[in-house]
């Protein structure tokens, strides 16, 4: 337990901060999972191509605004955006082929 004035309000600080960026980690993964759900029913033929890349528009602005608040690091970020926008348009090369 912090026994200085300034130790407690650090303490309370981090437990705010705490808070928020659980929610806000909880939010950019539930958006990436929606991505490869989406992608999985594109490949069953549930849901469109356009509508998947939708998808990866909403968890790519997340991705970035979770790099730009230091949630995340921006090399995670680069690499998060990178092979979700290759399992989209593998999907989207697969689609045109048929």
């Amino acid at each position: 337990m912090p026994n200085t004035d300034s130790a407690k309000r650090a303490l309370r600080k981090m437990e705010r901060r705490r808070v928020k960026n659980r929610h806000e980690r909880s939010t950019l993964r539930t958006s990436v999972k929606k991505v490869r759900t989406t992608a999985a029913a594109v490949s069953t033929g549930a849901v469109k191509v356009e509508d998947a890349k939708a998808v990866l528009q909403l968890a790519i602005k997340r991705i970035d605004q979770s790099a730009a608040k230091h949630l995340i690091h921006a090399n995670k970020a680069s690499r998060d955006k990178s092979r979700l926008t290759k399992l989209i348009n593998k999907l989207s090369v697969a689609d045109t082929a048929k």
